[in-house]
């Protein structure tokens, strides 16, 4: 007697079943690409470059609070408080992004090192300042750039004085050697700022750091910018009329009107 063939279940509404292979646990190789943001498996070595330039943005952001804080202390004595402050029309402030959106905060330490920086210190050219640090990176094919402003807002007697003390505070740092001398630069919108190169080791490398510096009656800070090309780059071959106009942009994005 013939067998029947095996009676096949009734076609369902979405077409008939489909054999499901038994679940098998992925060979490490087979691991999908990371999405953005991810580390790949396994995770690679680190770019040194990149290494670097970290490094070099979390002293910086030290760096720029000492120079403020050097710089009202070596401004004590200079004025007598009294009359002659200027209005305080303007604050700054700590944006989620700079540049235009290019550069992303990590860490608003204004209130940390910052406070920290200021206190005990006292010039009678500055009234009622208030700290303002900003740490920012930005992510690119080349690698991680870093971006640094340090600073505060209150009522400023002297804006020249301030922004170059700024500079000669940082320049004073420990672990920083000043490379190229602080020059002044009016940018095209016509405000002048005070522009500097100096060089710091870390991890045993040199790294190159130019910073400018900018004060008005109401706002003044030091900004520093770190990437993987400036971060190798001879001290005498960097473009201070770029960082020039890139702090007066930082301006621009941090500084607002009070209320």
């Amino acid at each position: 007697m013939t067998t029947p063939p095996p009676q096949q279940p009734p076609p369902g509404p979405y077409g008939p079943p489909q054999y499901q292979q038994p679940y098998q646990p992925p060979h490490p190789q087979q691991y999908p690409y990371p999405y953005p943001g991810q580390q790949p498996y396994p995770p690679p070595r680190k770019n040194r470059t990149g290494m670097v330039v970290g490094i070099v943005a979390a002293s910086l952001a030290g760096l720029g609070v000492l120079a403020f804080a050097v710089s009202r202390i070596a401004g004590a004595g200079a004025l007598s408080s009294g009359s002659g402050f200027p209005e305080a029309e303007y604050r700054l402030t700590v944006p989620q992004t700079l540049l235009n959106g290019e550069y992303e905060l990590a860490q608003d330490l204004s209130q940390t090192e910052g406070a920290a920086a200021l206190k005990g210190a006292y010039d009678p050219k500055i009234r009622n300042p208030e700290p303002v640090v900003g740490q920012y990176t930005a992510e690119s094919r080349k690698g991680i750039s870093a971006l640094v402003f340090s600073g505060m807002y209150g009522q400023f007697k002297d804006p020249a004085a301030a922004r170059k003390k700024m500079l000669s505070g940082a320049a004073d740092a420990k672990g920083a050697t000043l490379a190229v001398p602080a020059r002044e630069i009016t940018a095209s919108s016509g405000i002048t700022v005070s522009c500097q190169v100096l060089t710091m080791t870390q991890e045993g490398a040199r790294t190159t750091l130019p910073m400018c510096a900018w004060a008005d009656e109401n706002t003044g800070a030091s900004v520093g910018v770190v990437t993987p090309e400036t971060a190798l780059q001879d001290p005498e071959s960097v473009d201070l009329v770029k960082l020039a106009e890139t702090t007066l942009q930082v301006r621009t994005e941090a500084r607002q009107p009070i209320g």
